[in-house]
C-alpha cells in the first residue's frame, strides 16, 4: 500500500500544462520554434531559458550543463512534439515523457530530464 501512494506521489509532481500558441513568436523568452529549457524556477519566473534546441533527430540528445536537470521544458514549435528523456531520481529508472507543441512540462527535483528528441508529429 506504501508503494502505491509513493508511486501516486512521485507522479503528480510532473506537470504538463498548455501555453499560449506560439506563432512565429514567443513564449517565456523561448523564442519560435525552439524547445527551451530553464534550469531553475527563478529562471523560469525570470522569463530567461538556459538552453534552446529546435533540430529534429532521430535518436535522442543527452543534454548540457545548461539543459540537464532544468525544472522547466517550454515547446513553443506549433506541429512538433518533443519527447524528454528524464531519471527518476529515487530509483535511476529511466522514463519517457511526451510533450505536445505548444505545451510546457515542469519537472520537481525528484527528477532529472536528461535527454531530447524533436519529432515532426503532431500529437503525443
Amino acid at each position: 500500500m506504501a508503494v502505491v501512494a509513493t508511486a501516486a506521489a512521485a507522479l503528480t509532481t510532473i506537470t504538463l500544462a498548455t501555453a499560449p500558441t506560439a506563432s512565429a513568436d514567443s513564449y517565456r523568452g523561448c523564442d519560435w520554434p525552439r524547445v527551451c529549457f530553464y534550469l531553475t524556477s527563478s529562471d523560469w519566473a525570470d522569463k530567461d531559458p538556459t538552453a534552446a534546441y529546435q533540430d529534429v533527430t532521430t535518436s535522442y540528445q543527452d543534454l548540457g550543463s545548461r539543459s540537464r536537470g532544468a525544472d522547466y521544458v517550454n515547446n513553443t514549435r506549433n506541429d512538433d512534439r518533443v519527447y524528454l528523456r528524464y531519471i527518476r531520481n529515487s530509483t535511476g529508472e529511466t522514463s519517457y515523457k511526451c510533450v505536445p507543441p505548444n505545451h510546457f512540462q515542469y519537472f520537481s527535483s525528484a527528477f532529472t530530464v536528461t535527454g531530447i528528441r524533436i519529432d515532426t508529429a503532431s500529437s503525443c
